[in-house]
């Protein structure tokens, strides 16, 4: 049987055999001895997106005491899911984040981690916590790499398409919606979309041209 430990683009974690691009952690251990997951499924607010290698290291999954892995189909994923890039493995794509906010005068010096995680874990940690909805808003406005949902079904933002997500990658292509749709990835990630960042995406996708 496969781990709980696949996040989906509304930030619910699921036990699936698909596998993703990047690893990630919600600040700590929320797993049992037996590798299944407590009722709370984060530690702290310090949601980060990690390499899947890193200086050769080698874990064991949802090891007892230990920071409990999760893993995303691709960046777009995690950032709607509430993660940002993590300063250690990926310290590069993590400045490039914050230089882009900086560009959007959402903070007019360099923000330190925990604005950072109270203004993206944060808001999709109060939405899981207290079941709220996602806000509202149109999908023409959204920045390319975001994602927004309509019923169940979650699709990332590129040029004026729409594409499905699933946990094996991106499937059927499509219009635009018109009017409000529910959108995912939190206010601060769709800033740093704005200001320029541009996330991995799984390879069943392609940006658009220019």
């Amino acid at each position: 049987m496969p781990l709980q430990n696949r996040v989906d683009p509304f930030g619910h974690i699921h036990a699936v055999t698909a596998r993703g691009m990047f690893m990630g952690n919600r600040g700590g251990c929320f797993h049992r001895d037996d590798r299944t997951l407590k009722p709370t499924h984060w530690a702290n607010r310090q949601w980060i997106t990690c390499r899947l290698e890193f200086k050769g290291r080698k874990r064991e999954l949802m090891a007892p005491g230990l920071y409990t892995e999760l893993f995303f189909l691709d960046e777009a994923t995690a950032l709607a899911a509430g993660h940002r890039p993590c300063y250690e493995c990926r310290r590069a794509d993590a400045q490039a984040f914050r230089e882009a906010l900086m560009a959007r005068d959402v903070f007019t010096e360099p923000p330190l981690v925990g604005q950072l995680n109270d203004g993206i874990a944060g808001e999709v940690q109060a939405r899981l916590k207290e079941r709220r909805t996602p806000p509202t808003g149109d999908a023409a406005d959204l920045p390319d790499g975001a994602m927004f949902s309509e019923g169940e079904t979650a699709w990332l933002k590129l040029g004026a398409a729409a594409h499905r997500w699933s946990f094996e990658g991106y499937g059927s292509c499509r219009a635009l919606p018109e009017g409000p749709v529910a959108v995912l990835t939190p206010a601060m990630s769709l800033e740093a979309l704005r200001g320029g960042y541009r996330p991995a995406l799984h390879p069943s996708v392609s940006p658009p041209a220019g």
